[in-house]
């Protein structure tokens, strides 16, 4: 099953990008490299990935700089590698366009498994469709499950992959507080302890996105359990109830 994915490693470390070819290969992957953001960027132009593993320092291009050029084009699942690692880079990878991050250094397992769960997050949301509902209204915000498609004030923002699974998963759960754990079991799949810091993460950016355009707060933080979202009564909605 494997010797079907191809993945492209953006990578400018020889150690580094040796190292993670060579765990790519031994689990049955396919792969390309680019050493710099010049040559991946017209391999992505030129070639098709299941998925990209891309570094932020680059020598030629900031890697933030070619996730943004490439969802301009593509959905592929991107998962990000690098040495930086304070939320703000984080946050501001994955607004651009990034599905995963990992900070350097990083075990090859830890690597390998969020791989997996990435590609299975894909194929889930790629068939999850038939099994939903058509259409999930809260306040402003709506979701299209045949679409995948969100909208705030009739406004399509866009999400990656983990942020729509995890918006599904609250929406499916209104009013229900939704532990960290639970969470992780459910969207990483095989959750490991780290999640959690991605979990907070992916969180907040999925938050300034959608407040960004409703001015609604519609996920709750319950500090040390987890998540809920609330029932949003619209401005609309509270006319018809009058």
């Amino acid at each position: 099953m494997n010797s079907d994915v191809k993945i492209l490693i953006i990578e400018d470390e020889g150690a580094i990008r040796n190292l993670i070819a060579t765990a790519l290969q031994t689990s049955g992957y396919m792969y390309e490299v680019a050493s710099n953001g010049t040559s991946a960027l017209l391999l992505l132009s030129t070639h098709q990935y299941d998925m990209v593993l891309v570094d932020l320092g680059l020598p030629d291009i900031d890697g933030v700089e070619i996730i943004k050029k490439f969802r301009s084009f593509s959905t592929t699942p991107v998962i990000v590698i690098s040495a930086r690692s304070n939320d703000e880079d984080k946050i501001n990878a994955l607004d651009e366009g990034a599905d995963d991050y990992l900070t350097k250094p990083f075990n090859v397992e830890e690597l390998l498994a969020r791989v997996r769960s990435t590609l299975r997050r894909t194929h889930y949301l790629d068939n999850k469709s038939n099994e939903e509902e058509h259409i999930f209204t809260n306040g402003l915000l709506k979701i299209d499950y045949v679409s995948q498609s969100v909208f705030v004030a009739g406004e399509e923002i866009h999400l990656m992959p983990i942020e729509y699974s995890l918006l599904c998963l609250l929406a499916k759960n209104v009013g229900k507080v939704l532990t960290h754990q639970y969470i992780l079991d459910k969207v990483w799949v095989n959750s490991i302890e780290s999640d959690l810091s991605s979990l907070r993460v992916y969180l907040t950016s999925l938050r300034k996105k959608i407040e960004k355009k409703s001015h609604e707060k519609y996920i709750q933080t319950h500090i040390g359990v987890g998540y809920k979202m609330v029932r949003v009564v619209s401005a609309e909605e509270k006319q018809k109830n009058e």
